[in-house]
């Protein structure tokens, strides 16, 4: 029979298995942070974002479903002392293998883009953006900013006014926030802590929550100029069916 172990012992594998548990539980709090909504929660998120848009002009009409009906071309015009062309292009990449339903690449040569990047340093934000929304004595709030051009068969055009030189965090936080703003949910949601579209946050990465709303988004169930009563019945099980496909 073999001895008895100490006391010692024992409470010392104790110690390690607390250990161990507290590291595992650290390591899944990201994780149990970033879990998602309640379905409803998501609707009501998805809803905010997609039917109105955070700028209109005087005599537009935000309220129905905006999205672009065909392929996206990305081209970056960059202004800025730092290139950041490739950053542009990676996230467009990823955009492009998280979302199904979205064909949307970086331009080729020769190739119309209907979704222009500028990236600028501080000194030009307000110049580019006054050419981008066509305002010679407008101001331009922010760090970054998106404008789409669109009707009730889609988007046409999409820009994106993004500041460079203030720091490689903003920067990341604004191409990920005004390149899916782009592309359809033109407004802010400050009821998302999980969301770029909640300007709040300090989010630098595709979240699955904005995963989520861009894949809803993008079905091709749900077609541009719909309205939020004929989009409703649909998104509960476009909702399940997208968190399946992402295995969220």
């Amino acid at each position: 029979m073999p001895a008895p172990r100490p006391l010692s012992h024992l409470a010392s594998g104790h110690r390690r298995l607390l250990a161990l548990a507290l590291l595992l539980l650290a390591f899944a709090a990201p994780a149990l942070a970033q879990a998602l909504p309640a379905d409803a929660k998501m609707i009501e998120g998805f809803d905010a974002v997609v039917f109105s848009a955070e700028i209109t002009g005087a005599f537009s009409d935000s309220s129905y479903l905006k999205k672009f009906p065909g392929p996206v071309r990305v081209r970056v015009e960059n202004d800025s002392e730092i290139d950041r062309e490739q950053a542009v292009a990676s996230f467009v990449r990823e955009i492009n293998r998280q979302v199904d339903g979205l064909d949307i690449t970086m331009a080729k040569r020769g190739e119309a883009a209907n979704f222009v990047v500028h990236v600028v340093d501080r000194d030009d934000y307000q110049r580019v953006g006054r050419e981008v929304y066509h305002r010679p004595f407008g101001t331009t709030p922010g760090n970054c900013i998106a404008r789409a051009s669109y009707g009730r068969s889609g988007i046409t055009r999409a820009d994106a006014i993004i500041v460079s030189d203030e720091g490689d965090l903003l920067f990341r936080r604004c191409l990920i926030e005004e390149v899916l703003q782009g592309l359809g949910p033109l407004n802010d949601n400050s009821d998302a802590p999980q969301s770029v579209f909640n300007d709040t946050s300090k989010l630098t990465r595709f979240t699955p929550y904005d995963r989520v709303l861009m894949n809803m988004l993008y079905d091709e169930r749900l077609t541009p100029g719909m309205s939020r009563g004929d989009a409703a019945p649909l998104l509960p099980t476009i909702l399940k069916e997208v968190k399946r496909r992402l295995r969220l």
